[in-house]
């Protein structure tokens, strides 16, 4: 009986804890769009997310955030073509041919840049790689897509790696085992195996990973220049989340201007919440397979 009851009160529990994140997802939901729908009506669907200027303090405001959203697409899209390669097999590696003292001193380093600030990314970026940029590539200033891209796929590879591992590591050593007595490689087994039982994990870390590129601001505001152009390697760009994290401080509360950043950060919610649907969608597919 005193069993029952704690495995109910335990039932209780998870399930307010769970009923209190729903709540929270979609208090925010409500929010976003409460306040983010009056702007893109005054201004225009059209204009908005189309619009190539950004001038909300000019005598004539436009409030047109296609520079951001592609400057956002660009950096997110190549941060994964650096970072989730690097992740995936970095954690293939430590998970299934890597030693208990290697495993556990690369462990330690990952551990490391995942509880790095973003800040100090930000300023190691800064002071060390916009510079090398600039010289390297003998352009007038080195903050640029190519910064951001670059520090974003250092940033992600800690969730892409310690996800993937988890993933891996919970591959019963029964499939491997079968596969090596059939005469596979390790190396086969590792990747004809293992992965593709842990896809649902990696997919996870990959998800993961856009959601935290897409949606850093402070070390991009660093590296990125912070000016509303439309995306380009070399130049000096603007991101959705650098953009509403610059400018919400002088906005006025009330005005336009205040209304579409709120609107900014509806679309980079939009965003998260496609890019989650669409991975969800092609592991339901591939499952039903």
């Amino acid at each position: 009986m005193k069993k029952r009851l704690l495995e109910n009160i335990v039932h209780g529990v998870f399930l307010i804890l769970g009923l209190i994140t729903v709540g929270c997802v979609l208090l925010i939901t409500v929010y976003l769009v409460v306040s983010g729908i009056p702007a893109i009506r005054e201004i225009g669907l059209t204009d908005f997310l189309f619009g190539r200027e950004w001038e909300p303090t000019g005598d004539d405001p436009k409030y047109g955030i296609l520079p951001f959203i592609l400057t956002s697409v660009y950096g997110t899209a190549g941060a994964m073509v650096i970072g989730v390669p690097v992740g995936f097999f970095t954690a293939v590696f430590l998970s299934k041919a890597a030693g208990g003292k290697l495993r556990t001193a690369v462990g330690s380093a990952v551990d490391l840049l995942a509880g790095i600030p973003s800040v100090i990314y930000g300023l190691v970026g800064m002071l060390v790689l916009v510079p090398a940029i600039r010289e390297i590539f003998d352009v007038p200033d080195g903050a640029s897509l190519l910064a951001a891209i670059i520090v974003l796929a250092v940033m992600i590879l800690p969730n892409i790696i310690k996800v993937s591992i988890t993933a891996l590591d919970a591959v019963p050593k029964e499939y491997e085992d079968a596969s090596l007595a059939l005469g596979a490689t390790p190396t086969e087994t590792f990747f004809r195996v293992s992965v593709p039982a842990a896809k649902s994990g990696i997919a996870a870390a990959v998800a993961l990973g856009v959601g935290r590129a897409i949606g850093e601001a402070m070390a991009v505001i660093m590296v990125a220049g912070n000016v509303a152009n439309m995306p380009s390697l070399f130049e000096s760009v603007r991101f959705l989340t650098t953009a509403v994290a610059s400018e919400m401080a002088y906005s006025s509360p009330g005005s336009l201007h205040r209304e579409a950043l709120f609107s900014i950060a509806l679309v980079l919610f939009l965003f998260i919440m496609l890019i989650n649907a669409a991975l969800n969608f092609f592991l339901k597919r591939r499952k039903g397979e």
